[in-house]
């Protein structure tokens, strides 16, 4: 089983680059968003719960949300391997993600990180804000703003991981297909190992 994080600030194309490998390496997409939804949907204990801080504003509580994982590693026994999306987001939670895999002989394969300059990525952000109709979006100085919080808070993610030298970092300008071209070559050169 091949478990993958990709990473990357707003604006770097991990949307559009998660479905592409999704449908080409037949991962199971883990977005804590969706799963955080989906349990709340079926009325399950842990989505009653995650739902009771969700009311009140507050962040649903790691063990929660790793519950939820869980949950959805055991549902996709057959599973090519995941791709985790908006999870880890700090190296507590990158240590409990660690601990869960390792109860169940797995581990991440790789930390996939997209590298883009700020200026990129508010360029990007502004472009998607005339469409997207989020009003985050449509301010230049919102994007630096969500953009240096995203650093501040997720480098130790990074740095975890690359204490098991699994980061990578793949260059995520150019075109969409050049981005997924680079992307899939360091999959490709750790699924020989797997």
């Amino acid at each position: 089983m091949f478990n993958l994080i990709l990473f990357g600030p707003p604006g770097s194309g991990k949307g559009t680059q998660s479905e592409k490998l999704i449908a080409k390496y037949n991962l199971k997409h883990l977005s804590t968003g969706d799963l955080l939804r989906s349990e709340i949907a079926k009325k399950t204990t842990l989505g009653l719960e995650a739902k009771k801080f969700m009311d009140k504003g507050q962040l649903v509580p790691d063990e929660v949300v790793i519950g939820m994982i869980s949950t959805a590693l055991d549902q996709n026994p057959d599973a090519a391997g995941f791709l985790f999306d908006g999870f880890p987001r700090t190296s507590k939670q990158a240590e409990a993600l660690d601990n869960l895999l390792k109860l169940k002989n797995l581990s991440i394969n790789v930390m996939l990180a997209l590298d883009v300059t700020e200026e990129e990525l508010v360029k990007r952000l502004l472009k998607r804000g005339e469409t997207s109709g989020r009003p985050d979006d449509n301010n230049d100085q919102v994007i630096r703003t969500r953009i240096h919080e995203y650093h501040k808070k997720t480098s130790p993610v990074a740095d975890h991981y690359k204490k098991s030298n699994k980061v990578v970092l793949v260059k995520g300008e150019g075109s969409v297909d050049n981005i997924f071209n680079s992307l899939a070559k360091e999959i490709d050169v750790r699924l020989v190992k797997v």
